[in-house]
């Protein structure tokens, strides 16, 4: 694969608890996990160990400065590059990272998910295809309450805290007006069976102008 043309890049933004993971996964599912790798924009949040741990809690998480946006397209432009690279392990119960790394070697496609990833130009440039996955608040706020309960250890209220005081505006301010950058708007979360048809479908072109050899649909195994 060394010697293959530049690496597809996609991003899939969307607010918190939109659906971006489950499109992501969808694709993986498709062209199996040798060809596609899933970056994750959370794993690049800054690393607050140097900051006492109730102050780490009153950060803003949902603003553009929370991550260290300079390393992550760092990392990716070395993955489109062929080269493998050293992703930090976020730690969200501590808010900070946990030291550990997760090494991610060379793929053809890397699926970039994140609420902010279209915020920055440079980051946006790298992209071959920009998705934003669309769902109504309702929605996004009851799986992001199941999400942190069962994944993160948080409590009820902390999480409705939360939203209301830096989720929701910095959505409102930042996640939702990106939604002008995207090539394609996917209405409807992670259940829309038709937009991500279309996408696989555009996907898969790219692949084969690159001579990468594509599996059949429903044959690529994990």
């Amino acid at each position: 694969m060394a010697s293959m043309a530049r690496r597809i890049l996609i991003g899939i933004a969307g607010g918190s608890g939109s659906g971006k993971t489950l499109v992501a996964r969808t694709l993986v599912r498709d062209l199996g996990s040798s060809q596609v790798v899933i970056v994750d924009q959370d794993s690049y949040y800054k690393d607050l160990e140097h900051i006492p741990y109730r102050d780490r809690e009153a950060r803003n998480f949902d603003h553009p400065d929370a991550f260290d946006t300079e390393l992550l397209k760092s990392h990716l432009r070395d993955l489109l590059e062929g080269r493998a690279v050293q992703q930090p392990i976020y730690d969200y119960t501590e808010h900070r990272r946990s030291g550990e790394t997760r090494e991610i070697r060379d793929h053809v496609v890397v699926v970039l998910e994140g609420i902010l990833i279209f915020v920055d130009p440079e980051l946006r440039a790298l992209m071959d295809i920009k998705l934003f996955v669309d769902a109504d608040a309702d929605v996004r706020l009851l799986r992001r309450l199941k999400r942190d309960l069962i994944e993160r250890g948080r409590s009820v209220d902390s999480i409705l805290r939360q939203y209301e005081e830096s989720v929701r505006p910095m959505h409102l301010q930042f996640v939702e007006p990106s939604k002008r950058h995207a090539d394609v708007i996917i209405p409807g979360g992670g259940h829309n069976k038709v937009a991500i048809d279309l996408l696989q479908t555009k996907v898969r072109e790219l692949l084969r102008e690159r001579g990468v050899v594509v599996p059949p649909v429903g044959a690529a195994a994990l």
